[in-house]
């Protein structure tokens, strides 16, 4: 499991989406992003969908996460 605290792109409020870790200021799951690619979404799609995601965010959560898995 990633730790997504160390990013500055995402958060987790009390009370907001469930707990979950969400893109900072949206209630857009971190998670939607990963099961929009992995259905074959492209990062442009996603932002589409997602207009209060910013392409910033997108790249940090997913460098953040390229930098976590390749320390596993």
């Amino acid at each position: 499991m990633l730790d997504w605290s160390q990013c500055s792109a995402v958060e987790r409020v009390p009370g907001k989406g469930g707990g979950e870790w969400l893109f900072k200021a949206t209630r857009v799951p971190v998670r939607a992003l990963f099961e929009n690619l992995e259905d074959g979404a492209r990062i442009d799609d996603f932002l589409e969908w997602f207009p209060g995601v910013t392409r910033e965010q997108v790249e940090l959560v997913l460098r953040h996460a390229e930098r976590s898995l390749a320390v596993a």
